[in-house]
């Protein structure tokens, strides 16, 4: 039902028109892509399925007997072809259009939140993936004959990457050589996606300091070091728009940018449904001057709050503290005074800033602010 032409427009210029041997046809390209995500195969093991499974060459429009792509090509179609694409605003732009035209999306409701992505550098090391995948093909071959356990190679004791990549080299070796398993398929994939591991993906797995995270919070007490993905997607669980900022952004203020978004996909938003965090003052705006209505709990730290608009201070929801105009989160909250005088005159307020992401947190700033309480 999904019309793929739009590969074609979009990888246009890509292609050398009048000189070269004639392309892969690139829709097809991208089908491959999509069957390597969903079935999570290696390059190889995609191709190879293709060959018999006639679901696959259905879908990537190949007759029964039509000859298969070579791996390799697949390679330079993910680097050469799509490189420098936009590829999350075109998917999910097509997607939404296409469920718009075929009525899977009829309603005009838009629901918004966003979700934590932890910096790359906390993610697994090359090593902790090789031994995983490693260990996944020995595990693999024992349920046939654990007794080739005593011609593997021993196990690196060292935590240098280049003995990881030297052992596993040998235990491809032995299995190639051994002959008696690689022709299996529940041995050949794991084989397979190890073998590409060490020749091919190994440079994306490599890890580094990222000096575009900042340090985010999920809670009061909670925090996390990396990025905020917003999404909205429709009442028919559809994404229609997802942008990516820094951990320490807050919710509210992506809010205006995924309506923007959902409605460049053709989408009608008239309403946008959303916790605490896009009830601020400048979303209240803009749903009523553009008619849409704002679901959203009131949070009234931040719509009835006492703050003056030229002191630039913003309650971050997700911490449940406020942010200087520098970025810079209030890390204490303090009252000052007995209990018996907050009845008869107004709290002050002590909070504290420093830079979030500063490791040795550094010399705090202060700043005292006068909260009025109100007497019950």
């Amino acid at each position: 039902m999904v019309d793929f032409s739009f590969v074609y427009e979009e990888l246009n210029e890509n292609y050398c028109h009048n000189n070269g041997r004639t392309a892969v046809d690139p829709v097809r390209m991208f089908k491959y892509l999509l069957l390597k995500s969903i079935f999570d195969l290696s390059d190889v093991d995609l191709v190879e399925r293709s060959k018999t499974d006639l679901s696959f060459k259905f879908f990537l429009h190949m007759a029964p007997e039509e000859e298969v792509i070579n791996p390799s090509l697949l390679t330079k179609f993910r680097k050469l072809r799509l490189k420098d694409r936009k590829l999350l605003d075109l998917l999910i732009d097509k997607t939404v259009e296409i469920a718009i035209a075929k009525g899977v999306i009829r309603s005009t409701c838009i629901i918004v939140d966003a979700t934590h992505t932890k910096a790359r550098y906390t993610q697994k090391t090359p090593q902790e993936v090789l031994r995983e995948r490693s260990k996944k093909l020995r595990k693999t071959i024992y349920t046939l004959d654990e007794s080739i356990k005593n011609i593997f190679p021993s196990k690196p004791v060292t935590d240098v990457i280049e003995d990881e990549i030297e052992y596993c080299r040998q235990l491809i070796a032995v299995i190639e050589q051994d002959g008696r398993f690689t022709g299996l398929p529940k041995v050949r994939e794991p084989l397979n996606l190890l073998k590409e591991t060490v020749a091919d993906d190994l440079d994306h797995l490599q890890t580094s300091a990222d000096p575009d995270a900042k340090v985010g919070h999920k809670s009061a007490d909670s925090s996390f070091f990396g990025y905020k993905t917003h999404i909205a997607m429709s009442e028919e669980r559809i994404i229609t728009a997802a942008m990516v900022t820094t951990g320490e952004q807050p919710d509210g203020k992506q809010l205006q940018t995924l309506i923007e978004k959902s409605k460049a996909t053709g989408m009608k938003v008239e309403t946008v449904i959303g916790d605490t965090a896009y009830s601020e003052e400048d979303n209240l705006l803009y749903s009523a001057q553009n008619e849409i209505e704002l679901v959203a709990k009131l949070n009234p730290l931040i719509t009835q709050g006492n703050r003056k608009k030229e002191d630039e201070f913003e309650f971050n929801k997700g911490a449940g503290r406020y942010v200087c105009k520098a970025g810079h989160l209030a890390i204490r909250r303090a009252r000052q005074g007995k209990k018996a005088e907050e009845r008869i005159r107004p709290t002050p307020i002590i909070l504290t800033w420093r830079n979030a992401n500063d490791a040795n947190f550094g010399k705090a700033a202060t700043r005292t602010a006068q909260k009025a309480r109100p007497i019950l």
